[in-house]
């Protein structure tokens, strides 16, 4: 009796064991779980703050707005009122291509080596067949007949990002840009003022060298 009583004892022990080893695994298991959906978590939620800006992060600081300057351009071969341009933006991939609808009023020898302004952080659109990989600005007059384009100052920095006095806020992706039309509700409130400045809700968009201005026109609309 006492051999079997022992040898229950002992069988008992071993299923103590096991399911102690087993609780223990599912435990950690559990933990591992639980880090890892912590983990993701926070991963979505970083990029979620990156993708969609703050709430209160005004719009203007959304969009990516950087000094360009015009290292080559050509006549878009079908269309005749393109220009097809590469753009040094200080990016390490090189200076991006973009279309820009200026033929009408710029000559090619105008538009090399130009310092321009660009919209960095638009989808990529095909237009004529030409991938054009941002926007470049200009005002346009009421009319249409005149458009000039936004210049920085002479001394601006290329990939130099604008800004305006009192606004901060990171940009935030192309998608996010177009899924929220972020660039239609900043376009809107983009005009120029007295010397032709560059403004946003009548605030000076600007470099680290001084405000970006068109060469005439004021109370035109920037696009």
């Amino acid at each position: 009796g006492a051999v079997l009583y022992e040898k229950s004892l002992s069988e008992e022990e071993m299923k103590d064991k096991k399911a102690a080893s087993s609780k223990k695994k599912e435990s950690m298991e559990e933990a591992q779980r639980r880090k890892k959906e912590q983990k993701a978590k926070a991963i979505a939620a970083a990029k979620k703050g990156q993708d969609s800006g703050d709430s209160d992060q005004p719009e203007f600081t959304k969009m990516e707005i950087k000094v360009g300057k015009i290292v080559k351009v050509w006549n878009h071969e079908s269309a005749d009122k393109l220009f097809c341009e590469q753009i040094d933006l200080g990016e390490e991939s090189g200076p991006r291509e973009i279309a820009s609808g200026l033929r009408e009023h710029y000559t090619l020898e105008e538009m090399q080596d130009r310092l321009v302004l660009v919209v960095c952080n638009l989808k990529a659109a095909k237009i004529v067949g030409f991938v054009s990989n941002g926007m470049v600005l200009a005002a346009k007059s009421e009319d249409g007949q005149k458009v000039e384009l936004v210049t920085p100052p002479e001394r601006s920095s290329v990939g130099e990002r604008v800004f305006i006095d009192g606004l901060s806020g990171e940009p935030i992706s192309s998608a996010q840009v177009k899924k929220r039309k972020i660039w239609e509700a900043v376009s809107k409130d983009l005009k120029t003022a007295d010397g032709g400045v560059a403004t946003w809700q009548g605030k000076t968009i600007q470099t680290s060298v001084g405000p970006c201005k068109v060469a005439s026109l004021v109370g035109a609309p920037i696009s």
